[in-house]
């Protein structure tokens, strides 16, 4: 597939949870080289390896991978569209197999499927680092917590999987960018050392990775920037020309809109410094871009320059940190909120009764200053319903399901008309803290793992 002159590129999910019918629109519809779902972040992971230590019969893999490769494989082998996704999650192999026995299931037959292995860096990473980004603290601190550790990856493990004739890949730890870079590089042979076809690149990857936010999800807010039928919205496209220009668009008929500001709104978000964003692949300068509205829900991008790489890759570490309580319970009609006060006061004195032993409770009244604390503004009108929400970080289960316990309370021992949840609800979780470090690049080795359906 080297070099073609363009290539269409789609997005098929922004994250874990996203929905999979626009999916399967842009599959269907979307004339597409390459689809490629992102789903993973640090609260992935940490859902991931939470869930492996509860669940020793986890597969490790994105929950949702089978029923987006069900959906979707009909149209995307028919068409003859690659797929890439980080959906490997903690276990990428056990994804490639799973995707095997999907296409197996469908009639498809020696469908090559590869995955990217190498980013768990768990048994390691002390002997690769030594310092925690965020606290400047000594690695070593964390050795007694540390549950997993794994490394960004960029585009290199994908494009050799590409290059090697791979029509599914499938990776775990990969920075969201690189998914849609990756198959850039394959299809126009692009140098890794070409600083601002790669920065260029990534910028595009950047506007598609988080879905359907480029095309008016998470954009819209009534009355002040319109999205014309948002139930619908279709998911971005972009069509990617050998020097690095692209039209970002979506599937005619989807709703949404693709416009400067949707495109400019994504270009910033997540992006602490716009001048200097750093990936696996490349360091992004979008402050040279260029945003220009060429049509209806159509947008050229171009003109984002470029740094060398790191010399380091980014290292996600999962650690043991405690467990969380929370429950909930309501209050509605007059007088709603002098008895949710009331029983904030209550519950504060009841675990100082039993003892509760917490490095952090939380006591908040939703819909007046759950979200905002101590910076919410004054109320102006008494509110007709409360939802209290009780929550605790402890550092054992015991301490946590305290919350649970005496929340349950206020049912037969609380304030007239409490609203309660039936007590069958999961009130405690064990918690997965997420720090980083720094690792070189060159003392991680990728290696390609491929099945045939």
């Amino acid at each position: 597939m080297r070099n073609k002159t363009s290539v269409r590129i789609g997005c098929g999910s922004g994250w874990w949870r996203d929905r999979i019918e626009p999916a399967v629109v842009s599959a269907k519809l979307g004339q597409l080289d390459f689809l490629c779902f992102e789903t993973m972040a640090e609260a992935t992971v940490s859902f991931a390896q939470t869930r492996k230590r509860a669940d020793p019969g986890f597969a490790g893999y994105e929950t949702l991978l089978e029923e987006r490769m069900r959906r979707v494989l009909p149209h995307c082998l028919a068409q003859g569209t690659r797929i890439v996704t980080n959906g490997g999650w903690i276990h990428p192999v056990a994804a490639a197999e799973a995707t095997a026995r999907i296409c197996a299931e469908l009639g498809h037959r020696n469908v090559r499927i590869t995955a990217v292995v190498g980013d768990d860096l768990t048994q390691r990473i002390f002997e690769l680092a030594d310092t925690v980004m965020e606290s400047g603290a000594a690695l070593e601190t964390l050795r007694p917590s540390l549950i997993s550790a794994e490394a960004y990856a960029g585009a290199d493990g994908i494009v050799r999987a590409l290059d090697e004739g791979a029509q599914i890949v499938i990776t775990g730890r990969v920075a969201d960018p690189s998914l849609f870079l990756a198959p850039m590089i394959h299809a126009f042979g692009w140098s890794p050392h070409d600083v601002d076809l790669i920065a260029q690149g990534s910028a595009i990857g950047h506007l598609l990775e988080c879905g359907a936010q480029v095309t008016g999800g998470y954009f819209s807010d009534p009355g002040f920037k319109d999205v014309p039928d948002p139930w619908n919205l279709g998911l971005p496209i972009a069509e990617v020309s050998a020097n690095g220009d692209a039209v970002i668009t979506k599937v005619q008929g989807t709703g949404g809109r693709v416009d400067a500001r949707t495109v400019k709104e994504q270009m910033f978000y997540e992006v602490h410094d716009p001048s200097l964003y750093l990936t696996p692949d490349v360091v992004v300068n979008f402050l040279t871009a260029r945003v220009e509205e060429i049509g209806e829900d159509r947008v050229r991008f171009s003109g984002a320059t470029g740094r060398a790489r790191p010399r380091t890759l980014k290292v996600s570490m999962g650690c043991k940190e405690g467990f969380i309580g929370e429950d909930w319970f309501f209050y509605a009609g007059p007088g709603a909120m002098a008895r949710a006060e009331l029983a904030k006061r209550m519950l504060e004195e009841r675990f100082r009764m039993v003892g509760l032993e917490a490095q952090e409770l939380r006591i908040d009244y939703l819909g007046v200053n759950a979200v905002h604390r101590e910076a919410s503004p004054p109320m102006d009108h008494e509110p007709y319903e409360v939802a209290v929400r009780v929550c605790a970080r402890t550092r054992t289960r015991e301490m946590a399901e305290k919350i649970g316990g005496e929340v349950d309370g206020m049912a037969v021992s609380g304030i007239a008309a409490t609203g309660k949840r039936l007590p069958f609800n999961d009130r405690t979780r064990e918690v997965i803290g997420v720090w980083s470090t720094l690792v070189d690049r060159d003392a991680i080795d990728f290696r390609l793992e491929t099945i045939e359906s």
